[in-house]
């Protein structure tokens, strides 16, 4: 990821200083949309993961976030 994120600004500084090429610009657009998937994938797995409870102790974690772990395969429930 650290060398996608390098990649990337080489390009926006490049950019600043001149006009990117055809390719470069293509390059630059399909550097941020892996870079755009790679933050969703985390995002989506942070919150598959996630367990929300109420003051009393009682878990009312959304049905969302157990259609996100069935459907990522984090099927990991940790019962108290």
């Amino acid at each position: 990821m650290n060398n996608l994120l390098e990649r990337i600004n080489q390009l926006a500084n490049k950019e600043k200083i001149q006009t990117l090429s055809i390719e470069e610009k293509q390059e630059q657009q399909a550097l941020r949309q892996d870079y755009l998937a790679m933050i969703r994938g985390q995002v989506l797995h942070t919150f598959s993961t996630m367990k929300v409870l109420d003051p009393l102790g009682q878990d009312v974690t959304p049905d969302k976030v157990y259609d996100l772990r069935e459907q990522y395969g984090n099927i990991q429930e940790n019962e108290s």
